[in-house]
């Protein structure tokens, strides 16, 4: 594990794969042989770990890397005013990767759209999986079920105290009940329950999931940024070959954004996995498989 520097904030990250990667920067040997970087984004729901599968299978063909959002894992905490695209831009930076194909899960592939609107000539191809898009306008059914979920699991009063970054101290039980409604229903899906889970998945799920929300609680409220106009209005606009990855028991809202991604992003080519929203833990061999077959289209040395 490495740290690098990206718009006043440390991000954690590890790095690995040949160093002819295309796009490693002005010092790479960039040939006929050359393989792409990948950079994989995670999801919020947890931090670079739930790329272990994809980041060493991937690590064998080509440069890889994985990194913590910032006020996630290992990463500095996430205050004030800031762009996660910026984020992922400025990383890139210091880490002299001129090109990528971009990974990103959930909020992960959001901001993986945003870069790639925001600097097309940094991107080479997009992989979304269980994508979210910002400022999206998500079903008045989900968020009241999440809700009522949540109000089941910790009361109102002090639930809004942690949002609202004006509790005293944080209960770790409450922290446990919080992870556990959201493994529960994003992770597992709304049609099973976490015992459906494999015990190794859904502690890890649970685990990062509980490290997010202390992090996330912990630190005074902070202001994202987003890409202006509303990367839904973009979609269009994409022009690099894209993958869809979906996990057919993700919530039926995530799934729908699925279905909108592989309509409007020219020429997006799709795939459904048996997983809820982090098939990349769940369904580790054939989301890597496809990774692998993806980024292998974009040069003939990987495979």
């Amino acid at each position: 594990m490495s740290f690098a520097m990206s718009n006043g904030v440390r991000l954690a990250y590890d790095e690995a794969g040949p160093a002819d990667a295309v796009g490693a920067g002005a010092g790479a040997s960039v040939g006929a042989g050359a393989s792409p970087t990948v950079v994989l984004t995670h999801g919020g729901l947890g931090d670079r770990r739930m790329w272990d599968h994809q980041f060493q299978a991937l690590a064998r063909h080509c440069r890889v890397v994985r990194y913590d959002l910032r006020g996630a894992g290992e990463s500095d905490d996430a205050r004030g005013e800031f762009s996660r695209c910026d984020d992922l831009l400025g990383l890139m930076d210091a880490l002299d990767i001129e090109r990528a194909v971009l990974v990103g899960n959930s909020v992960g592939g959001a901001y993986s759209i945003e870069a790639t609107l925001s600097a097309p000539e940094r991107v080479s191809a997009l992989a979304l999986v269980c994508s979210g898009l910002t400022e999206y306008d998500w079903p008045a059914e989900m968020t009241a079920e999440v809700g009522h979920l949540i109000a089941e699991a910790v009361p109102a009063d002090r639930m809004a105290r942690y949002w609202n970054r004006t509790a005293e101290s944080i209960d770790p039980a409450d922290v446990a009940a919080v992870a556990e409604v959201n493994v529960r229903y994003m992770v597992a899906g709304p049609g099973r329950s976490l015992e459906e889970l494999d015990p190794a998945i859904r502690e890890l799920a649970l685990e990062m999931c509980r490290h997010s929300f202390t992090r996330e609680w912990s630190v005074p409220l902070y202001q994202e940024r987003f890409l202006q106009p509303p990367i839904i209005e973009r979609l269009r606009d994409i022009a690099v070959p894209t993958l869809i990855v979906n996990g057919v028991h993700d919530p039926s809202a995530i799934q729908e954004i699925a279905d909108l991604l592989t309509v409007r992003i020219p020429g997006a080519r799709r795939i459904d996995l048996d997983s809820g929203h982090l098939p990349s833990i769940e369904r580790p061999e054939e989301t890597t498989r496809a990774l692998l077959e993806f980024v292998s289209a974009r040069h003939t040395t990987v495979g």
